[in-house]
């Protein structure tokens, strides 16, 4: 996955994702959008076979927009370890009931 900066400011931050498609964009966008620091988040994928998504984040200015992606990142991060945690007890469960 390669990622280019389009634009960036205090407030403002535009990125390319190459490679990705509207599964990685929505939750990225989803995450984001929870922050009450940012004022707009949304991306844009012109044809999903030819063209890179471009995500775009806008904060009210206490926070930086990078920061809000890293922490974004992290909490995805931690919401699939939680839910590979619980999927893999609902497994036993079955299986021990099965026996």
């Amino acid at each position: 996955m390669k990622v280019k900066v389009l634009k960036r400011t205090g407030k403002e931050l535009r990125f390319e994702i190459e490679g990705e498609g509207h599964t990685l964009c929505n939750l990225l966008e989803k995450v984001i959008l929870e922050d009450e620091n940012v004022d707009v988040a949304g991306y844009r994928q012109s044809h999903p076979l030819t063209s890179n998504p471009v995500i775009y984040i806008r904060t009210k200015g206490r926070r930086r927009p990078e920061t809000v992606l890293k922490e974004t990142a992290k909490k995805i991060l931690q919401n699939c370890e939680e839910f590979q945690t619980e999927f893999n007890k609902a497994l036993d469960n079955w299986e021990k009931k099965r026996e």
